[in-house]
């Protein structure tokens, strides 16, 4: 798991598809995309913009993906983001969806991190995360990264 700016995404682009997706983030228009899924390359990369309400920390459950990686960057409001290492979930909430790349937890995050707008975390498939926390609307964007 990552969390930092996005100031700093050069550190991060040694990876064709972080490079794409960091450049997607660039964007000036970014906080005017319209909310669903946006194409960078395919299924291999793409992005989907939500705008929502927040959720409290009992409304929600860890996933895991199997096949992406999440970067999970905020435009406005703040996200507070469960995280545990998925080799510890023991709960499992039902099976993996291989059509949407999920499956969800009833375990509880080892810990919580505040993401405020700017600022980006990154979940591999060894992250279990949970997030859309907040007593405010949340503004982001979330690129999916095939492994």
């Amino acid at each position: 798991m990552v969390l930092d700016t996005l100031s700093n995404s050069d550190r991060y682009t040694s990876q064709a598809g972080f490079r794409k997706a960091f450049a997607f983030l660039a964007r000036p228009d970014l906080a005017d995309l319209p909310a669903g899924r946006h194409e960078i390359d395919g299924d291999r990369i793409y992005a989907i913009c939500s705008k929502g309400p927040g959720r409290k920390r009992s409304e929600g459950k860890l996933e895991t993906h199997q096949r992406y990686i999440d970067i999970q960057y905020v435009i406005s409001g703040k996200d507070e983001m469960g995280w545990r290492p998925a080799a510890t979930c023991t709960r499992p909430a039902g099976p993996y969806d291989a059509d949407k790349d999920i499956r969800f937890f009833d375990d509880e995050p080892d810990s919580w991190i505040t993401v405020n707008p700017g600022a980006f975390t990154v979940f591999y498939p060894s992250d279990a995360h949970l997030p859309l926390i907040s007593d405010r609307e949340i503004h982001k964007i979330i690129i999916k990264i095939e492994v």
